[in-house]
């Protein structure tokens, strides 16, 4: 059985021309989810594509400490050194979730030097949604 001919434009030819460190951007969105458990911070260009991202578990932390707000700190520093090295200046902050992580990720964010456009609050809320769980008994 003959072989097929790979096409043209395809990944096995070789990565397209766009690398990762070549890639000047100089806008994006920074996306902070702080739950109890851990805080993800993910860094994505003006049409969504991740450049960059980072959690308190990727960074080390395990169990109870991953929730801690000075994890979450660690994990946005981790997420941002990488896209100021690719030149991002001016970046738009959407945080959600209700985690201890929430300030001090945008304090990091802060911190860095990048130019924050706006910060806004994406935590869905329930408009009396669905019934929630019977309480506990402890």
């Amino acid at each position: 059985m003959a072989k097929p001919i790979p096409k043209v434009g395809s990944r096995r030819n070789g990565r397209s021309s766009a690398r990762k460190s070549a890639r000047r951007i100089p806008k994006g969105v920074i996306h902070v989810q702080a739950s109890f458990n851990n805080t993800i911070v993910t860094v994505t260009d003006v049409r969504g594509r991740v450049i960059s991202w980072s959690s308190a578990g990727a960074c080390g932390f395990k169990g109870t400490r991953r929730g801690t707000p000075f994890a979450a700190q660690t994990a946005a520093g981790n997420a941002i050194r990488a896209v100021v090295d690719q030149g991002m200046q001016r970046a738009e902050v959407m945080i959600k979730g209700p985690g201890l992580g929430r300030d001090t990720a945008l304090r990091a964010i802060r911190r860095s030097g990048i130019l924050l456009s706006f910060v806004r609050d994406v935590t869905p809320m329930p408009h009396n949604g669905c019934r929630p769980p019977k309480k506990r008994r402890v």
